[in-house]
């Protein structure tokens, strides 16, 4: 079976040189002229006159001599052109390819340009930007990656205490005195102000169309997944209280451990150079994690699960993390997101992989019926709840009204706003306008129609 190594022809076209670039271009193989597409032995008429032309001819449209071998089956002749893997890029008329499964692809834009830097031995992360100075960074997230490092240990205080620009330099951030893209995406304040779409979405969607609220978190990106867990954990999720004697215990709709991960692993492996920007979709019974970002070379989703070795997209940010103490090197990132949700009772998550995007679907284990449930005995903790919840209401909320009626949703889910208005004492248009903020701000969302439905309020500990 034809496979990334091994490709069967009929007879020998010019056009197949297209297929020999790729194979040199990728780990090597052998196109076999002489067989039909089920991989039978047919044989070739000009079998000897091919062994002597085709190294003259693939040298001179490609550059590169491989071995081309006489064979026969059955007394019936074929040819064998076998490429071994090439050090250095190999093109066909200005164009280069590659082989990807049983297929010849032709590289262009982003994938040409990180083709042709890595067998250069460069990354994307590694190039340099000109005109960007130290200066420009930002202290704080300097600081914020020295205070991680050393609380991980991955780092001693001796190889911390030094300049910002020598820190730098012995991350492998600088090249020839100048900052590379992972600097300025790990340190600036404003990355995007040189690297378009370096931040993260997140939106609550009812459903497929309907977006409720939504959020963009910016940054230096080693500020990013705190930013990023803590706006989530806050604004969007609603743990489900339980008590265990007088211990309180929250359980949220996606483990922490779990969705960190999956966060750090879209930050530290995306590709930054689409413009497009993390985007995290959540709904009540699901939440995805859309990254543009790929696989290593000729991997599955099946290699992905597997155990695998570590192999980072972006290695020069892979490794400042990973000396931040936020990842490991390991390629244990995957299972530990399925050990997290199994170890929470949650089902498996999805991993999937389509051309530059990479999606991970949690699966909340929250249906229409069981978030009622679960509403139900979250009220019946009220009083802890409002009261643990105090500081995260004065930190949202405009005034003293909005407050109250947060704290009545809280209270009873199915309150009207004609009944707020009686208790607030103030007309149900000027509560409906408090509502309308506090909707907008994300702080509640009405489920269900005006009668017979129910408040959510999207604030947790």
């Amino acid at each position: 079976m034809e496979n990334q190594s091994l490709e069967w022809k009929r007879q020998w076209r010019d056009e197949f040189l297209k297929s020999i670039c790729g194979l040199a271009n990728t780990k090597g193989g052998i196109l076999e002229i002489g067989r039909n597409d089920k991989g039978a032995i047919i044989g070739v008429d000009n079998a000897s006159e091919l062994l002597g032309e085709l190294p003259n001819i693939i040298r001179n449209a490609i550059g590169i001599v491989p071995s081309v071998e006489l064979r026969s089956e059955n007394d019936k002749k074929y040819v064998a052109v076998i490429v071994g893997a090439s050090s250095s890029t190999v093109s066909f008329r200005g164009k280069y390819y590659l082989r990807s499964g049983s297929t010849t692809q032709e590289l262009s834009g982003t994938e040409l340009q990180n083709f042709i830097m890595r067998k250069q031995g460069k990354t994307w992360d590694g190039i340099t930007i000109p005109k960007v100075e130290f200066s420009d960074l930002d202290v704080s997230a300097l600081r914020k990656f020295r205070e991680k490092a050393l609380t991980s240990e991955r780092l001693k205080k001796v190889d911390l205490d030094m300049s910002d620009e020598a820190l730098l330099d012995s991350l492998m951030l600088v090249n020839d005195g100048q900052l590379t893209h992972a600097a300025v995406l790990l340190f600036h304040e404003k990355p995007e102000r040189f690297i378009f779409g370096a931040y993260v979405k997140v939106g609550y969607f009812e459903n497929d169309a309907d977006l409720l609220y939504q959020d963009e978190i910016h940054g230096s990106l080693i500020s990013m997944p705190d930013k990023v867990m803590e706006t989530i954990y806050l604004k969007y999720f609603k743990g489900l209280i339980s008590y265990e004697g007088i211990q309180r215990i929250e359980t949220f709709p996606v483990p922490r451990p779990a969705l960190r991960e999956a966060i750090l692993n879209a930050i530290v492996h995306r590709d930054y150079t689409t413009g497009i920007p993390i985007q995290i979709k959540i709904f009540r019974d699901r939440v995805i994690i859309y990254n543009d970002g790929r696989l290593p070379e000729n991997w599955t989703v099946r290699d992905l699960m597997s155990t695998h070795r570590s192999w980072p997209y972006n290695p020069k940010i892979a490794n400042t993390f990973f000396r931040s103490g936020f990842i490991e090197t390991w390629g244990r990132g995957i299972e530990r997101i399925t050990t997290a949700c199994k170890e929470a009772g949650k089902p498996e998550p999805l991993f999937e992989a389509s051309g530059s995007e990479i999606k991970v679907t949690f699966y909340t284990g929250i249906s229409d019926n069981k978030f009622v449930e679960n509403n139900d005995k979250f009220v019946e903790n009220n009083d802890k709840f409002v009261e643990n919840n105090d500081k995260f209401v004065d930190k949202f909320v405009e005034n003293d009204t909005q407050r109250t009626i947060i704290k009545m949703i809280i209270e009873n889910p199915t309150i009207s706003a004609k009944a707020i208005a009686n208790s607030v004492n103030m007309t149900p248009r000027g509560v409906q306008k408090n509502i309308d903020v506090l909707k907008r701000a994300g702080l509640i969302e009405r489920v269900g129609a005006a009668k017979g439905g129910y408040w959510v309020v999207k604030i947790g500990e």
